[in-house]
């Protein structure tokens, strides 16, 4: 017979039977086999609200023990502790955890309040549960790491919480577990240990895990595969690319990406602006500049972190030299390619359309890795288009450099362009001195043109005007830059003006009248504008910055002024074969921690990058496209400044470059960086790596320190540089052979002219020759044979020097 009872406690049963309690019901259960014996001293256990009769698994006596579950109801009352209960059970069920009297009040204030328990709160509570087990089971082992210690821990309460083994942790057992009052310090802030399932219980299900209180406690299971410690990608410049962070684990917090230690989640990038719903980073048109080492980890887990090391191809970039040229049987001729690309392209030859390779001999022959085609004595059979190859994983570029074999070469057509183009108009240093405008031709070592100071210039002014009752005085030049091959601009600051000269008539076009005292001229190829800097006066107390658009129209520029104020210097990073367009640039003062971001097409200030933490005042920049690093060298008192590196993906200061000081100059190719000063004892040569890693080639000492520096492509190591640098107190010329170290000096090139430091200047891509002055004379130097080739006499102050010439 089975007799049901409501209420509670049980009523005692008039006949003998098996008492079975659920929250609700009684159920007598007699003259079932089975039922009768121990189970039956049940129905003579008296047990309170929120409890029940069970047996003891041990003693098999009979014993209260606390409801688990209530049966889902929403009848809220609130209880006489002040709390809110979702119905009567709720009430005695926390009564009978807690182990105290609650009752029902008819106080609202309960509603109101809500949950009691802050996020402030609960993590007091998860700290003293921490403590109070520390307390009562402490570490036997302290030679692992904290974050093992602490996951130990944690796994250690959770086992001690879960007291029927079971792997999940349910209300109640959480609320045995409420913290005596002589256990604790102070109050737990309104929470209970019940808390970590109304916050933690991620799945909902009534219950914690040991991965949800792990997680509760922070202790996350987070794992990285040794073999994707570092992943090393590879795109092709102008693609997209994502980088995903291996990182695992349940519950993973967010991923932190980082750049040269900086964080790019924050950050406003035009380039990396979504990192996607699993983290993963997004590289939207990569460039040169987002080559490098990324990292990622999950928030507050910086110690488990993967690398990923993002290489970028380009496709090959050449150019030939000469584009055309006539040449008498028995003469040398050489064909020359110059190829830029990632990875290094690998070049050939042909002619007309058959590869020279077969033909080589002491007659015919590749030089510098293959970029120099050289025919000992030309026949007429060497006439033909010479087709240079560049090619590599990524891509292909060709050109035809043109050779004609004629008799009397110097009457033909071809010649005669090739004569006129190259030789005549370009190819040739532009001298400006004491004494106007000196061409000075290096093949031949005598000046092409003479341009006095007394030649007028439009509007019927001299080149250089003399004051009336002062005799001759030299001319001054500050500054001169090449537009295009086309015209070259030249700064006069006493005058106030710039002069546009035309290459092509070889004259002075016009002037232009600009702010007091103009020191610098810069050619911005990208916008077509050449920016000055003027002084403003003597103590450079009104320096401005004035912008001459339209530059190689040669006529109808424009004259802009800038809004900065107090510039005394700026820096436009160059373009080169790769990289033919620049955005930004950056202005400075020299006394002021920072640098100042500046978009060239609008001439808007875009932002401040400041040094003030490294107690850097700027006085002189250098870029690479190459990882995209700024060089800053820093003013100080003192030997050599030092340099600050500048991340141009994040315009983020990345910290000192190393222990390099001095002035940095970087390679056309971006590739090499070679920073030397006047007061600096050493040279420093670094080489910036297909990885976007800097890394340091050679250091040398130089004794008085190095005036200026010009790169030299090198003759016997295709796709190498070789550095020409003068000496700040000798009247020498320093040879350095990237490639190896090798160093030799060219001696006795006489004192240089009185200012700052000899310069030295190059002849371009493809030149041969070098340029540097000395008081009343122009040295002119064989780079490729490393050889005084001539002196000039004749020519003072001849610091200001432009070349003009090539493709």
């Amino acid at each position: 017979a089975v007799l049901v009872f409501t209420g509670s406690p049980c009523p005692l049963p008039a006949t003998p039977c098996t008492m079975l309690v659920t929250d609700t019901l009684c159920l007598c259960l007699a003259g079932l086999p089975g039922h009768n014996g121990p189970l039956a001293s049940c129905g003579k256990k008296f047990c309170s609200r929120g409890s029940r009769c069970v047996l003891s698994g041990a003693t098999r006596e009979p014993e209260c023990r606390c409801l688990e579950v209530c049966r889902p109801s929403y009848v809220p009352v609130c209880g006489s502790d002040g709390r809110f209960y979702e119905n009567h059970c709720e009430l005695h069920r926390a009564a009978c955890l807690l182990g105290k009297r609650l009752s029902v009040t008819h106080s609202k204030n309960c509603f109101l309040q809500g949950d009691t328990c802050t996020m402030a709160g609960y993590t007091h509570l998860k700290n003293v549960l921490v403590a109070l087990h520390t307390r009562r089971q402490p570490l036997q082992d302290s030679s692992h790491d904290p974050a093992s210690q602490q996951r130990h821990l944690v796994e250690s309460l959770f086992q001690d919480l879960d007291t029927d083994s079971n792997g999940h942790l349910s209300g109640s057992e959480l609320a045995q577990h409420v913290p005596k009052d002589q256990d604790l310090d102070g109050d737990l802030l309104g929470c209970s240990p019940g808390d970590l399932l109304r916050f933690d219980d991620y799945d909902g299900d009534g219950s914690l895990t040991l991965r949800e209180f792990l997680t509760a406690f922070q202790v996350l299971q987070l794992s990285l595969a040794p073999e994707d410690r570092v992943s090393v990608t590879t795109v092709t410049v102008g693609l997209s690319t994502v980088l995903t962070c291996a990182i695992r684990g349940d519950l993973r917090p967010p991923i932190i990406w980082k750049r040269n230690g900086l964080t790019l989640n924050f950050l406003d990038l035009e380039d990396i602006n979504d990192f996607g719903e699993d983290n993963s980073l997004y590289i939207t048109k990569v460039t040169t500049i987002h080559m490098g080492n990324y990292t990622c980890h999950a928030a507050g887990h910086e110690e488990l972190f993967q690398t990923h090391v993002l290489q970028v191809n380009v496709p090959p970039v050449i150019r030939v030299y000469p584009e055309t040229q006539a040449q008498e049987p028995g003469v040398a001729a050489s064909l020359r390619c110059h190829a830029e690309g990632i990875p290094m392209p690998r070049i050939t030859w042909l002619k007309n359309g058959m590869d020279v390779s077969a033909q080589l001999s002491k007659q015919l022959s590749l030089l510098a890795n293959g970029s120099e085609l050289h025919i000992g004595s030309v026949r007429y059979e060497d006439t033909g288009a010479y087709t240079c190859i560049a090619k590599n994983e990524v891509g292909v570029d060709e050109d035809i450099s043109s050779l004609f074999i004629e008799d009397s070469a110097r009457k033909t057509l071809a010649n005669i362009l090739w004569r006129e183009e190259g030789l005549s108009v370009g190819n040739m240093f532009y001298v400006f001195s004491d004494d106007g405008i000196v061409l000075v031709h290096p093949v031949y070592c005598e000046f092409e043109r003479h341009l006095k100071p007394t030649d007028l210039c439009p509007p019927q002014e001299e080149i250089c005007p003399q004051v009336a009752g002062e005799g001759t005085a030299p001319c001054q030049w500050a500054s001169a830059v090449n537009v295009r091959n086309r015209y070259i601009y030249a700064a006069q600051p006493a005058l106030g003006r710039v002069l546009v000269l035309d290459v092509h008539a070889q004259k002075v076009l016009q002037s232009i009248g600009v702010d007091p005292l103009p020191t610098k001229l810069v050619y911005d190829k990208s916008h077509d504008q050449v920016w000055v800097l003027s002084r403003g006066d003597t103590h450079k107390s009104q320096p401005s910055l004035q912008v001459i658009t339209e530059a190689s129209a040669g006529q109808g520029q424009h004259l802009i002024r800038t809004p900065f104020a107090g510039v005394e210097d700026f820096f436009i990073p160059p373009t080169n074969l790769i990289i033919n367009h620049i955005r930004f640039g950056f202005v400075f003062n020299r006394s002021e921690p920072a640098v100042h971001k500046v978009d060239l097409e609008t001439l808007a200030l875009l932002g401040t990058i400041s040094l003030r933490r490294h107690g850097c005042a700027p006085r002189a920049m250098a870029h690479t496209h190459l990882g995209g690093y700024f060089f800053v060298q820093c003013g100080q008192d003192g030997p050599a400044a030092a340099q600050l590196l500048i991340d141009s993906v994040t315009d983020s200061v990345i910290g000192p470059n190393g222990a390099v000081a001095g002035t940095p100059h970087v390679s056309p190719d971006g590739r090499f960086v070679v920073s030397a000063a006047a007061d600096s004892a050493r040279l420093h040569v670094q080489e910036v790596t297909v990885r976007g890693e800097i890394q340091t080639l050679h250091e040398l000492p130089v004794g008085p320190g190095v005036a200026d520096v010009a790169f030299q492509r090198s003759a016997t190591h295709g796709g190498q540089y070789d550095v020409y640098a003068t000496l700040a107190t000798r009247p020498h010329l320093l040879f350095l052979q990237l490639a190896t170290g090798r160093r030799a000096l060219l001696k006795n090139l006489r004192e240089p002219p009185a200012g700052p430091g000899r310069v030295v200047r190059d002849s371009g891509l493809f030149g041969q020759y070098l340029l540097t002055p000395a008081r009343e004379s122009l040295f002119l130097v064989n780079g490729r044979q490393r050889s005084l080739r001539c002196e000039v006499s004749g020519v003072r102050g001849g610091s200001t020097v432009v070349w003009v010439g090539e493709v």
